[in-house]
């Protein structure tokens, strides 16, 4: 087990325990970019940390029915599908030898400027979800939630599998906007539900691809569990709006960096 990985594994875990959110955000780019990790190898392993982390998360959501299974549902026929899809591209790149890195490294630069994007103008989003002046909200609302979930679906799947990014902030971002009835902490759930099977599903396929390190994994576990504890602390003395901006600004700086 490397030291170094640990303390990667704490520092997230804090930004996840003050934030909720920045777990895939801010852990494949740290292992792609301060620790070298081939990209393969950081989505795949992080997608097994983060279905591992999540899971903690969702028994206490159960029990106080925060979460709305039947858009769990909906989501899932979406993003499992196009995980399965993912995963498919990728053995067949894998099979002819094709290094598709680049690829990978696109897909997670974008996923994590789009995060930092909703992070920002969230309040706006969330408010714009709500008003059903504009004919296109509120068409949508009446005609067509249950197919743009569906599409969300589709999107957070491939998003999640080339790059761990998307189960957090980005689908927290469609269900705010198809559910602006739902209260905050039933979203928050919703969105942690159906990232578990996401990131496991995407993450079992790259594991029989050879693209997860259980060392670094185990490492990284270690680390992120007292991180979560004491960053959900610290975070009930901190603004909200504060610590949106400076994960927001962070994505928004790594996600450039990795595009150049």
């Amino acid at each position: 087990m490397d030291f170094l990985f640990t303390i990667a594994g704490f520092l997230v875990g804090f930004v996840i325990g003050m934030t909720g959110v920045g777990g895939g955000s801010l852990m494949t780019p740290i292992l792609v970019l301060g620790f070298s990790i081939p990209p393969a190898i950081a989505v795949g392993t992080d997608l097994l940390y983060a279905a591992i982390t999540k899971s903690v998360g969702v028994f206490a959501h159960h029990k106080h029915g925060n979460i709305k299974w039947k858009v769990v549902a909906l989501l899932s026929m979406g993003s499992i599908p196009a995980s399965f899809c993912s995963i498919f591209v990728i053995k067949q790149l894998n099979n002819a030898s094709i290094n598709y890195d680049g690829l990978i490294l696109s897909t997670l630069s974008f996923a994590m400027i789009l995060t930092a994007i909703f992070l920002i103008f969230r309040n706006q989003w969330h408010k714009l979800s709500k008003n059903e002046h504009f004919a296109f909200v509120q068409i949508l609302h009446k005609k067509f939630t249950k197919p743009f979930t569906i599409f969300a679906g589709i999107l957070i799947g491939t998003l999640v599998t080339f790059s761990s990014v998307g189960a957090g902030v980005i689908g927290a971002a469609f269900l705010f906007f198809l559910y602006p009835k739902y209260r905050t902490i039933e979203i928050v759930a919703t969105d942690l539900a159906h990232a578990i099977p996401i990131t496991a599903i995407a993450g079992i396929g790259h594991a029989n691809l050879g693209t997860v390190d259980y060392i670094l994994l185990f490492s990284l576990i270690v680390g992120s569990l007292p991180g979560i504890y004491l960053g959900s602390q610290v975070g009930n003395l901190i603004p909200d709006k504060i610590m949106r901006t400076l994960l927001a600004s962070m994505l928004l700086i790594i996600g450039v960096l990795l595009i150049l």
